[in-house]
């Protein structure tokens, strides 16, 4: 695979520290592979299987894992460090390819790209939001948010707060209206104000699925009367603390709406990073941005090659 890293080296350490509690608990529960026997055997794939498991990898991925190693390893016990680098080409080749470029830049010939934003409640959705507003605006584009998750009335006033932080404006309107109707005036007004990105916000939790797969089709219709090709992206935001419990928000999403990228935040907060990779997998939709502290610049832009090494690289200590 073309994997080319594009991260800084101070967005590499900043990767490597989210990832340190995945990392630490990964390689401790494997310590004891390296000393001993000097032949990989079944308890050591073993091991192996269970930290991977541990880390939330998932099962079907981390079989996929194993048998891949077991295939390059034919019964050599490697060292840690020929361990970490296997480990991570094989989650590289699980993990969707996308086309690399700069970070937080547009595509040519696309104004205004509309991204929808989707995700239930308590994911990091509106703050994901606001850390994209804020990235898009310090590479100069002039970005308009649209606060079309009309059932919580604290849902539009954190997006507000983080308008302001962003320096993007808002358009909102009273709690409890029309979602669809919120979204046609956000496009609108960036087709008006000839704005370079848009960010909807989306309901977080509908009582069911058919309400789910309803609201978001309507709003994607009523931004299809304004721009026929829109939306340009349906991000997905998943919080990476839930483990499996992300997989089935991703199923019930996928399921419900044309989701075409995947963002994982709180990746710092939690020792189970691998459910990036079983997200990935198990679903075939790249992952855009990952979430690795809580300040602005710490939504990134998903570089495989680098998240990868962090997520397996060997700790110093």
């Amino acid at each position: 695979m073309g994997w080319l890293s594009f991260l800084t080296r101070e967005k590499k350490e900043d990767l490597s520290k989210g990832l340190e509690k995945t990392r630490r608990s990964f390689w401790s529960r494997i310590a004891g592979l390296f000393s001993g026997k000097p032949r990989l055997d079944a308890a050591d794939l073993d091991a192996i299987e269970e930290a991977l498991i541990s880390a939330d990898v998932g099962m079907d991925t981390t079989v996929k894992l194993i048998d891949r190693l077991e295939q390059r390893l034919s019964g050599e016990k490697p060292d840690a460090q020929a361990l970490q680098v296997m480990l991570a080409e094989e989650a590289m080749r699980l993990l969707p390819e996308t086309p690399q470029q700069q970070p937080f830049t547009l595509p040519d010939g696309i104004r205004p790209y509309v991204i929808l934003v989707v995700g239930v409640n308590g994911v990091g959705k509106t703050t994901t939001i606001g850390k994209l507003a804020y990235q898009y605006r310090q590479q100069g584009y002039q970005v308009l948010l649209g606060a079309a998750d009309t059932f919580r009335a604290a849902a539009i006033d954190q997006l507000a707060v983080w308008s302001q932080r962003a320096e993007a404006p808002l358009i909102r309107r009273e709690p409890g209206s029309d979602p669809a109707a919120v979204a046609f005036d956000t496009v609108s007004a960036a087709v008006a104000r000839k704005a370079d990105v848009v960010l909807i916000d989306t309901a977080g939790r509908l009582h069911n699925k058919v309400n789910l797969m309803n609201e978001l089709s309507k709003i994607r219709r009523v931004i299809q009367k304004v721009l026929p090709e829109a939306p340009h992206e349906v991000l997905l935001v998943l919080d990476a603390t839930t483990g499996q419990n992300a997989l089935e928000q991703a199923r019930q999403f996928i399921a419900a709406t044309q989701v075409t990228g995947l963002a994982l935040t709180k990746l710092d907060g939690t020792a189970k990073g691998g459910v990036v990779l079983a997200v990935a997998d198990r679903f075939g939709i790249p992952v855009r941005y990952i979430g690795v502290g809580e300040k602005m610049e710490h939504l990134q832009p998903f570089d495989g090659h680098a998240f990868a090494q962090a997520l397996f690289g060997q700790n110093e200590e």
